[in-house]
């Protein structure tokens, strides 16, 4: 582990990237404003579920894989690029009764929610994004000492302590949305805008991934 200098520096470092907006930032923000803050907080602990696996996979060498082999990050790539521009379609078709957004008038807290669905498509959107994973073999061997013996704990515990200290942050920004949601009128009369405002993001995010190169090349 490293010292405590660079923990408090590796700590700041994962704070500071966990607050730029990206495809997980928007699927917190735009659950809790449609679905209230338990909602965005499930759909911030499906991210985090997926942050998970990228650790585990990073450390396991499939990390190495991705960064190494063009056609198994191509095949993540498009999964990944697919499922995001999937999610836009389908918020951009989203009408305004439908189930999945909260219709005018009623509360946050007193429509029903599909939590299972809004964890596992948190868990999607970031499972499925390789560059998560290069991210993660890019960023957490910076602070293992050169000296250290068991170099996979080492990057495991210091991914899960990645993980643990985003959940301030995502909470955050679902506590954020959640409040807003719940007292400002114009937010629950303009959701269908707000849907597919957040719809065009994600299909642009999808674009970005699938257009995007292996970072090691």
């Amino acid at each position: 582990m490293p010292d405590t200098t660079q923990l408090l520096m590796f700590i700041a470092a994962g704070w500071l990237l966990n607050l730029t907006p990206g495809p997980d930032v928007l699927y917190i923000v735009s659950s809790a404003l449609r679905s209230g803050v338990r909602a965005g907080i499930v759909a911030a602990l499906g991210i985090v579920s997926g942050c998970f696996v990228h650790v585990f996979a990073a450390a396991l060498g499939v990390g190495a894989l991705l960064a190494t082999s063009a056609t198994a990050f191509t095949v993540l790539k498009w999964a990944g690029a697919a499922y995001l521009m999937w999610m836009g379609v389908k918020l951009l078709l989203a009408k305004g009764g439908g189930s999945s957004v909260v219709p005018v008038g009623v509360s946050a807290e007193v429509a029903e929610v599909n939590l299972w669905r809004v964890y596992r498509q948190g868990f999607l959107t970031n499972v499925l994004n390789p560059k998560v994973a290069l991210f993660f073999l890019a960023f957490v061997p910076q602070f293992i000492a050169p000296g250290t013996e068991d170099k996979v704990s080492a990057f495991l515990l210091l991914g899960l302590l990645f993980n643990v200290n985003s959940l301030p942050i995502n909470f955050g920004y679902a506590w954020l949305a959640g409040w807003a949601s719940r007292r400002v009128g114009a937010v629950q009369r303009t959701m269908h805008w707000m849907d597919r405002a957040a719809g065009v993001l994600f299909i642009g995010f999808g674009l970005k991934l699938a257009l995007s190169d292996n970072p090691s090349r």
